[in-house]
């Protein structure tokens, strides 16, 4: 087991500082080869005495800040962003601590790549370029032995699992198995954007096959090469598995992810009360939605009870936000079904409303009263919203007089095109600007860049889960709270809004700068470990709740000194 790599527990190697000492108990190749114990050629001439390196490195002794400059010299020359995320996963996989510095010191330029929308891609070609396995994979095959399998893994403190069956890998569809690439980068922003230790990170895939039938006549795919499995077996599985993993790590945090919509919604409302688990297509993307309209009204001067919202797309995310709306507007004074009348959902049939029959039932509660309307622009030229939300998963959709007719509409209309990767975002930031004379005030799932007109220069915020989720999971970790619940997400939406500087809000931004994301990640820890003890879901003191002990508890990815 790993865990007996050191003369020291895993839970004090999450607060180790830099000028820390262990003692590993591996020597010679096999601390090389460990990627939580591997410095390379920072190991110091005592520790490779010690170790038994000697002679298995190069003579120079070099500094993390020097193997960083060589890491970002060959970043520069690999010729496209997928070649980019293979170098920086073989990085991981040989050395966790100078990856994650990397990371860390340059966010805003390897997010991109370790993350959406380069994920999608390297999902796409998962087994094609598969050189070493992370994570756990967890198959029907398995099912009787999940408990055993959770044993396997060599860390003992895991804190975070992310698990996903592939079914819905961003706007991508059904990649199976090759969705393990979306757990892996997740939680490499919950230890680059919280710090979270590497060694309390679990990436799962649950494989019930896939429907996906280029996969299936792929000789190399790697999963179970028949359809998927519904029913009584599926839910069998996942229930074996969510009691497995909170019997095996009793502190876990699940974070449900790209389950396909009727699957998420069972697994969240079968298991969030009696589980520490939550599903970040639904609540993460809600919250850091809110957390861009709460921003955003700020600069127009509105108020939330005042808007009106209509979501391209009634699937996890467009039902997540306007639960999150509704929550917010009724903690203003609205009753609940006032609040939902101000949120109007769109599918691929029109608008979701009463008269329509076998509606989801996730849609219900946003199935108004009101005549049938097949089209976007006949939604909008009749409710008149303040603001759009795409979550739909189809580029394009903002169409120029979608945008058009928004800005006739509104001073400053909300455009939030929120779907991943970039290729799906309902429209870019230059036609979001561009059709509404530069009055939109604009969001986007997937980055891009500043935008320039009429003299002035646009800054696109970014409403990146990155903001919310690994905050949330920072939180939950640190006072061991028993559940995740609904008002943490409203508290770390407000946390993000309240963080936007004056500077940000004067140049259009409505998120902070991703360089401050460790320091909102704390803040919104904070936020959460306080919503527990308020709800009675953890025991810690709430003396034990500040920033100077959370910022304390989170990972650096200093070297340490070696015994």
């Amino acid at each position: 087991m790993h865990s007996l790599r050191f003369r020291i527990t895993l839970h004090e190697i999450s607060t180790v500082k830099a000028k820390s000492v262990i003692v590993p108990m591996q020597r010679g190749v096999k601390v090389l080869h460990d990627p939580v114990l591997n410095k390379g050629t920072a190991f110091t001439e005592e520790e490779r005495d010690r170790l038994g390196l000697r002679g298995l490195l190069p003579p120079r002794v070099l500094t993390q800040d020097h193997q960083k400059k060589r890491v970002l010299d060959n970043l520069k020359v690999k010729p496209d962003d997928l070649e980019r995320y293979i170098y920086l996963v073989s990085l991981q996989d040989r050395n966790e601590n100078l990856f994650y510095r990397t990371v860390i010191d340059h966010l805003e330029e390897t997010m991109p790549i370790i993350y959406t929308p380069t994920v999608g891609k390297a999902c796409q070609s998962y087994g094609h370029l598969f050189r070493q396995s992370r994570g756990l994979y967890i198959s029907l095959q398995d099912q009787g032995r999940v408990r055993q399998i959770l044993h396997n893994w060599p860390h003992q403190h895991v804190r975070v699992i992310v698990v996903t069956d592939g079914e819905r890998i961003l706007g991508l569809g059904d990649l199976g198995v090759y969705g393990m690439g979306i757990p892996i980068g997740k939680l490499s922003l919950y230890t680059a954007c919280a710090g979270i230790h590497p060694t309390h990170c679990l990436p799962i895939v649950i494989d019930v096959g896939t429907n996906n039938q280029a996969l299936l006549d792929d000789e190399l795919y790697l999963g179970l090469q028949h359809e998927r499995v519904r029913g009584y077996q599926y839910d069998e599985l996942l229930t074996e598995f969510i009691h497995a993993a909170r019997e095996v790590f009793p502190d876990v945090l699940i974070q449900l992810e790209d389950f396909a919509t009727h699957n998420a919604f069972t697994l969240l409302h079968s298991f969030k009360d009696n589980a520490c688990l939550f599903d970040d297509d639904i609540q993460g993307t809600a919250s850091v939605a809110l957390a861009g309209v709460y921003s955003a009204l700020k600069i127009t001067g509105g108020k939330l009870a005042d808007q009106r919202f209509v979501f391209l797309g009634a699937g996890e995310a467009g039902v997540g936000i306007a639960d999150i709306l509704s929550s917010a507007m009724v903690e203003e004074g609205l009753t609940l079904e006032e609040a939902r009348q101000r949120c109007w959902l769109v599918d691929s049939r029109g608008l979701v409303c009463s008269s329509r029959e076998n509606l989801a039932h996730h849609k219900l509660a946003y199935a108004h009263q009101h005549a049938r309307v097949d089209t976007l622009e006949e939604v909008i030229d009749l409710l008149h919203p303040t603001a759009i939300i795409g979550v739909s998963g189809q580029g394009g959709k903002f169409t120029r007089e979608v945008l058009e007719k928004m800005a006739d509409l509104n001073e400053q209309p909300i455009i939030f095109a929120l779907s991943n990767p970039t290729a799906n975002s309902e429209c870019t930031a230059e036609e979001a600007y561009r059709h509404t004379d530069g009055r939109a005030i604009f969001a986007s799932g997937s980055p891009f860049d500043p935008v320039e007109l009429n003299g002035r220069s646009f800054y696109p915020g970014q409403g990146n889960n990155v903001y919310i989720f690994p905050g949330v999971g920072l939180g939950v970790a640190y006072c061991k709270a028993s559940r995740v619940t609904d008002k943490m997400f409203l508290e770390a939406a407000r946390t993000v809004s309240h963080m936007v500087s004056k500077e940000e809000m004067a140049d259009g931004r409505i998120y902070p700068a991703l360089n401050r994301i460790r320091e909102v990640s704390a803040r919104i820890a904070e936020a959460v470990a306080r919503v527990a003890i308020d709800e009675g879901l953890t025991r810690i003191a709430e003396a034990d709740v500040t920033l100077d002990k959370i910022r304390d508890y989170m990972y650096s990815p200093e070297y340490t000194e070696y015994m």
